[in-house]
């Protein structure tokens, strides 16, 4: 019985390692780790990173078996006698080799590592790749696409490269503020974006999918909420992406019908949209945050232009739904404590409206 028990529960447990691993490479595209790279530059830091661990592992294994051998063979007995053994010093074949030896390996990681990081660094790209500005702010990713004019927040649209088409994107890392870090493990290594400063990286994803990314430099209070999603499409969707971003207009009122009509009747929207609109732009609101031809162009917070496009609000801190939506308006402390977004004191209504308004912002 026991037996039988056994047999069965090692099966179970075959069973569960075979089987945890696959639901994890199904949703590998949003692990944020960097032993599952998704990129050319983050599969080449991947292989650096196996060979340190399988350097630094045999080191392990093989200084560990020593010790344990001393330790095992040259152990005390009781018929050991209990005067002090003869001292040995100076072996000079011992001391080189742990000379030698080390400094071997040490040359062999540098030169290794120069060399990845030479590559990356020092990688030709097109001069047609596609190129995108990341500006770090306090809490919250800029993102621009200037060959498209486009502008967006916390969200990096690019296309997916193949072998048959190489596609890929340069982008300019630069800071509105402190130190930050540009980090999407699975695409690329960390970067820092300092004052004053443009440093560049570059991606170059063989695989669709959402990849997660992070500030990896403290930077504030709300470092930790500083969350960047890298959305990779196939080159007919990223066009159509494009295309959206620069065809539809924000603060149509147009518009604002159209993506009300599912929850709330047509005029009713428009009037909500209308009386929400006209808050805004009668707020502080229009001196932080821009929206595409209106008189709204403030750059210290966030481009609403086309807000409704994003999957989260905040740089991450939550969905986008119209509930959180209504939440960070009325008081954005509540998601994100220490963001600079102050509370408009709006009364309840208002809050709808704007909201309503807001939604309007494909």
């Amino acid at each position: 019985m026991f037996c039988k028990c056994r047999v069965v529960l090692t099966a179970l447990l075959l069973t569960w390692t075979l089987w945890i691993p696959r639901l994890a490479m199904s949703e590998v595209n949003t692990v944020p780790s960097s032993f599952h790279p998704c990129s050319v530059p983050a599969r080449a830091i991947y292989e650096l990173s196996v060979l340190v661990l399988a350097i630094c592992s045999g080191i392990f294994v093989v200084v560990t078996a020593m010790l344990l051998f001393v330790v095992v063979r040259y152990r005390r007995r009781p018929t050991d006698s209990a005067q002090e053994p003869p001292q040995i010093y100076g072996s000079s074949q011992i001391e080189l080799a742990w000379t030698v030896v080390p400094i071997i390996i040490t040359l062999v990681l540098i030169l290794v590592t120069a060399r990845t990081i030479g590559e990356i660094q020092n990688k030709n790209l097109p001069e047609d790749a596609l190129m995108v500005e990341v500006i770090g702010h306090q809490w919250w990713w800029e993102v621009g696409y200037p060959q498209y004019g486009v502008r967006t927040a916390n969200e990096i649209h690019v296309p997916v490269s193949s072998s048959a088409h190489p596609a890929p994107t340069r982008i300019i890392l630069k800071s509105a503020d402190v130190l930050h870090s540009f980090w999407v493990p699975q695409l690329a290594g960390k970067m820092q974006l300092v004052p004053n400063k443009i440093n560049m990286t570059w991606i170059e994803p063989l695989q669709t999918g959402v990849y997660l990314g992070s500030c990896a430099q403290y930077c504030g209070a709300q470092h930790a909420f500083m969350l960047l999603r890298v959305i990779v499409h196939t080159p007919e969707g990223f066009q159509r992406w494009v295309a959206s971003q620069k065809g539809l207009f924000a603060g149509s009122l147009a518009t604002a019908a159209a993506t009300t009509s599912r929850r709330v009747s047509s005029k009713n929207s428009t009037d909500l949209a209308a009386n929400g609109r006209k808050t805004f732009f009668s707020t502080a609101c229009v001196s932080c945050h821009r929206i595409d031809g209106t008189t709204a162009q403030g750059t210290f917070g966030p481009d609403l232009t086309h807000l409704m496009s994003r999957h989260t609000i905040g740089a991450g801190v939550a969905k986008n739904t119209h509930q959180n939506l209504a939440t960070w308006v009325r008081d954005p402390q509540l998601l994100k404590p220490g963001c600079f977004m102050p509370d408009m004191h709006l009364t309840p209504s208002q809050i709808h409206e704007v909201v309503t308004y807001l939604e309007t912002l494909q």
